[in-house]
C-alpha cells in the first residue's frame, strides 16, 4: 500500500507564507485528482483546494488569489502553495489523493496524509 507523507507546515505571522507538500512513499503509476483539505478545532473539515487529473483547480473562495496547488508528476507530490496567510487558516491541513498504483490498472485507491499543522499569529 501506499502512504502519503505531509510535511511543511509550521507557524507563521499573518501575511507570510508556507508551501505544503504531499509524497506518495513508493513509486506508484500516477496520482489522479488530489486536494487539500484543513480542519480547525470544533470546525468541519473543508475542502480548500483540489486538482483534477486534467490539471484543472478548484478553490474554496476563502482561499481563492491566495492559495494554489499543483503537483509534480514525477516526483509524485502534491504541494499547496498558501501566501498572505491569515489567522483564520490556521488548521490541521491533510492531503487526499487517488492513487493508481499498478501501471495499465483502471482502478484507483484514495489515501490521507497524517496531517500537518499550520499555525498563524495574528
Amino acid at each position: 500500500q501506499v502512504q502519503l507523507v505531509e510535511s511543511g507546515g509550521g507557524l507563521v505571522q499573518a501575511g507570510g507564507s508556507l508551501r505544503l507538500s504531499c509524497v506518495a512513499s513508493r513509486t506508484i503509476a500516477s496520482i489522479n485528482a488530489a486536494g487539500w483539505y484543513r480542519q480547525a478545532p470544533g470546525r468541519q473539515r473543508e475542502l480548500v483546494a483540489a486538482i483534477s487529473t486534467s490539471g484543472s483547480t478548484n478553490y474554496a473562495d476563502a482561499v481563492k488569489g491566495r492559495f494554489t496547488i499543483f503537483r509534480d508528476n514525477a516526483a509524485n507530490t502534491v504541494y499547496l502553495q498558501m501566501n498572505s496567510l491569515k489567522f483564520e487558516d490556521t488548521a490541521v491541513y491533510y492531503c487526499n489523493a487517488d492513487i493508481q498504483i499498478i501501471r495499465y490498472s483502471r482502478s484507483t485507491h484514495n489515501y490521507w496524509g497524517q496531517g500537518t499543522q499550520v499555525t498563524v499569529s495574528s
